[in-house]
């Protein structure tokens, strides 16, 4: 119980294959008997469709794609525009902190005087 089981798989095939095989012996009898019908109107099952479904490709006119291209570039402008005020805030923070340290060093170093 304690000890962890491995499965051991010796290609990757996809397949489970468990780790617990059961020991019983017994069979399983197949199912001879009919079910009861009732007498409800049912509607059959929808049918199986396929695994993988094509999706259209998207076609564009020669506008669109204009329109497409007008908007990333506008994306990639907007975007770096603010990335450049952020870094620009950034630098003048710094400077501003800076001046400060200098203008706080001037005064302390003269009252020491």
């Amino acid at each position: 119980m304690i000890r962890p089981k491995i499965p051991v798989n010796p290609l990757p095939t996809g397949l489970v294959i468990p780790l617990d095989q059961p020991t019983t012996n017994a069979t399983v009898e197949p199912h001879t008997g009919t079910a009861p019908a009732c007498g409800c109107d049912h509607t059959p099952a929808p049918a199986a469709q396929p695994s993988r479904v094509q999706i259209p490709a998207v076609r564009l006119t020669p506008a669109g794609l204009v329109a497409v291209v007008a908007g990333g570039a506008g994306l990639v402008l907007v975007v770096g525009a603010v990335l450049v005020s952020m870094l620009l805030a950034v630098a003048i923070t710094g400077v501003s902190v800076a001046v400060c340290a200098v203008v706080l060093r001037s005064l302390l170093n003269q009252n020491h005087r």
